[in-house]
């Protein structure tokens, strides 16, 4: 018999984006709650059931959601500020919506909670809010009611939580900062996760998984005892008279080295451990500690981050080190499946010979599966094995020609092409005096709304139900009417739109050389919002010219500055499935040559200020503080640098980051050397300007005054007083006006008029700054 494999958690939006689509009918009212809790079972036991005819013996339950599993956490713990129980809902998902998206109506008008990245990834989650008088207990009964809906259908599920130091280490308090973990707080979470297991126990679940990301990072001064003191007391809950239940405590996205020892001491069924991403650390902590009796370690082995197919052979020696020192081993995901695509069935788009080289989601439960069984094989058995012989023709040979021209680019860059000249304060002086823009400028990310008549004209393009010239003709009007909405609310760089774009980094890989595309591979981003990365294949070059056209078109309708729209080397990479055959740096420095060339026939065009958006910067950032610059920043900085450094002092670079935490890599990002960044900041509270404050920032800035992720419109009183919070921190002759991030997911009902808000919230306060 194989050993036993598991699952970490499965994606929940749908092989057709199914729940995004039923949720997102119900926001407009065309759908009801009872229709959005139908699609969400339906796609319950769809998951299940693939899982368990694909052969794996822990399917996960509880991992769906209808938004965010820390979102979930928060309420199954009773997190839920007063501001959202006093809309008095009749309905416990609209106010989870609420919490996820803000609400503005009849019952009252609240901004959403907070939300950032998980770790490094592009999921987002919702940040939870935890005051001092937070009456923390247990609230409702999902985890449990999936649970048992799985039971009823005949399948045996691990029930999937995240875990209760994860959970109070993302926690904020009221104003953003990292929660006092007092005695009581402490004791009333680990008091409901115990009463979660005994519940468990009684329900006769074998094992319940315990999501312990937070375990990988760096620990500060309390976090072993904070961990200690949460597991002491929720442990002693797995048996009672009506059961047992197992625990796995699983962790991913890098190693528990530094903490493994107090892990296998407190005694947990299992131990589940990426392989993939912490692989070094989570060895060597394995054979220098040694695996307690009775503990069972969940090698996570297959890959939940990537859409290449695994080596078998290097998962096999990996599973046979594990078991050098390990009684028992299960194999495992490195991670949860949510962050890749669901199936690459149906992706006839790309050659066969192309596909073979991917699995999504249904095909990692395959090789799941496969390595499983091959664990146990003897050697007579493997030699005959028809998956171990086709899984190692894949890994034989080169899967992609070296392109020679772009290495010879390479090898020819020098320090001079890294360094823009002259220094930033004297740019800074020279472009003020160019641009001729007021104190306190109005602008836009770049984007504006994605409307059903754009889409459908971009579908029939790709159709070829209408010509390119057809085509050009709309998105000419699409522009024309709003750079005139600009003008007419006052705003005083303007952009284009991007209505030409489907995606800020599959547009542009759509225009280089090196990449593939997809035709179905969605991937939650955050909520409803889904992502399609774009394939690095190859190596990467510019095809032709990307947006110089669009941008130079519409400079020529008006006489405000225009500002170019580029996304960024970083971003591109981040937001794409890079290569695992070429490294990070050298496909980083590709795409930097790629979009200079852009930067330059930009200028040359006659765009004055060209934003190189790099949101997606802090994503990869090593989750361990010693990797930081020599694994990533020592040569993403310079990347970026690389884009601009050729450009006139008089040219304005500015750049966009969203949804992370900046505060502890400001210098970092000072460093990138633009002259002007817009942030994310509402939703963070505008906790950045501490550290912009602090670090001496030369880069001028604009901190989101509003939040685009929610459909309320912002007053121009709220905004007129972010803008104070602002200046009570900044230099006014260095501050920016801006929204949090672009306008592509919001309706023109809700744009436009938040817009005017924020215009005239940055003319009222420009007024009281020269009296």
């Amino acid at each position: 018999m194989s050993a036993i494999t598991s699952v970490s958690g499965f994606p929940r939006i749908g092989r057709d984006r199914e729940l995004k689509k039923t949720i997102e009918a119900h926001w407009k009212g065309a759908a009801t709650l009872d229709d959005v809790r139908a699609t969400a079972k339906a796609l319950r036991e769809r998951h299940w059931k693939l899982q368990q005819a694909a052969g794996i013996d822990l399917i996960p339950s509880n991992d769906f959601s209808l938004y965010d599993q820390m979102l979930d956490t928060a309420i199954l713990l009773n997190a839920v500020p007063v501001r959202y129980q006093r809309l008095a809902f009749a309905e416990p998902e609209e106010t989870l919506f609420a919490m996820a998206r803000g609400y503005q109506g009849d019952k009252g008008d609240v901004t959403a909670l907070p939300m950032k990245k998980w770790f490094t990834t592009n999921y987002h989650y919702l940040v939870p809010e935890i005051d001092a008088a937070a009456d923390i207990r247990l609230n409702g009964t999902k985890p449990f009611d999936e649970y048992q809906e799985a039971k009823a259908l005949g399948i045996e599920t691990k029930p999937v939580l995240i875990g209760p130091y994860t959970f109070l280490k993302l926690a904020r308090d009221p104003e953003a900062q990292e929660l006092a973990y007092d005695k009581g707080l402490v004791n009333a979470v680990a008091a409901v996760y115990a009463e979660v297991l005994r519940r468990f126990a009684a329900l006769g679940a074998a094992w319940v998984q315990l999501d312990e990301p937070y375990l990988v990072l760096d620990k500060e001064p309390g976090d072993v005892q904070l961990f200690k003191s949460l597991y002491s007391k929720i442990l002693s809950a797995r048996a009672t008279e009506a059961g047992t239940v197992k625990v796995l405590l699983n962790t991913y996205f890098g190693h528990i080295g530094d903490v493994y020892e107090t892990v296998a001491l407190l005694g947990f069924d299992g131990i589940g451990l990426d392989l993939v991403e912490g692989r070094e650390g989570n060895l060597a902590a394995l054979s220098e500690h040694g695996v307690p009796a009775g503990t069972t370690v969940f090698a996570g082995v297959v890959g939940g981050r990537n859409i290449w197919r695994n080596d078998y052979a290097a998962s096999l020696g990996l599973v046979d080190a594990v078991r050098q020192v390990a009684g028992s081993v299960a194999v495992s995901t490195a991670c949860s499946l949510l962050h890749v695509p669901f199936s690459t069935e149906g992706e006839d788009g790309l050659e066969p010979e192309v596909v073979r080289h991917f699995a999504f989601a249904v095909e990692k439960l395959g090789e799941l599966t496969d390595i499983a069984a091959l664990a146990d094989a003897t050697e007579d058995e493997k030699k005959v094995s028809a998956a171990l012989k086709a899984n190692h023709a894949l890994f034989d040979g080169t899967r992609v020609a070296a392109d020679p021209a772009v290495a010879a680019r390479l090898a020819a860059l020098t320090d001079a092409d890294f360094t823009r000249q002259p220094a930033r304060a004297e740019r800074q002086r020279l472009q003020r005096e160019a641009l001729g823009l007021p104190l306190l400028p109005t602008t836009t990310i770049g984007s504006f709304p994605q409307t059903r008549e754009v889409r459908a004209e971009r579908a029939k393009l790709r159709k070829g139900e209408i010509g390119q010239a057809e085509y050009d003709a709309f998105i000419k009007a699409q522009i024309d009417e709003c750079i005139k909405h600009q003008e007419r609310i006052g705003l005083d760089v303007l952009v284009h739109g991007e209505f030409e774009r489907n995606d800020m980094v599959e547009y542009f890989g759509q225009n280089l050389n090196g990449f593939l595309f997809t035709r179905n591979a969605w991937v939650q981003s955050y909520g409803t919002r889904c992502v399609k990365p774009p394939i690095v294949w190859g190596d990467v070059s510019r095809a032709k010219p990307i947006t110089v056209a669009w941008s130079s078109y519409a400079q020529s309708r008006t006489d405000h500055v225009m500002k170019g729209m580029l996304t960024g080397p970083v971003t591109i990479l981040n937001w794409s499935w890079p290569r695992e055959d070429v490294s990070h740096e050298v496909q980083t420095q590709q795409l930097a040559l790629a979009i200079r060339d852009e930067v330059l026939d930009l200028e040359q065009a006659g765009i004055r200020v060209i934003q190189i958006d790099e949101a997606a910067l802090r994503e990869k950032l090593p989750l361990r503080k010693s990797d930081w610059h020599s694994k990533y920043l020592d040569w993403a900085i310079p990347a970026f640098r690389l884009v601009h450094s050729a450009v006139k002092p008089t040219t304005q670079i500015h750049t966009h980051m969203c949804y992370s935490e900046f505060n502890d890599i400001i210098c970092d990002i000072d460093a990138m050397d633009a002259d002007v960044i817009s942030f994310e900041a509402s939703r963070g509270d505008l906790v950045v300007l501490d550290a912009i404050h602090d670090a001496d920032f030369e880069t001028e800035a604009g901190p989101g005054v509003y939040d685009i992720h929610s459909p309320r419109i912002p007053s121009e009183a709220e905004i007129e007083a972010r803008i104070d919070e602002i200046l009570a921190k900044m230099d006014p002759a260095k501050v920016w006006i801006n929204p949090d991030c672009g306008l592509k997911t919001r309706g023109p009902a809700e744009t436009w008029p938040s817009l005017e808000h924020m215009v005239a919230a940055a003319k009222a306060v420009r007024a009281r700054l020269r009296k």
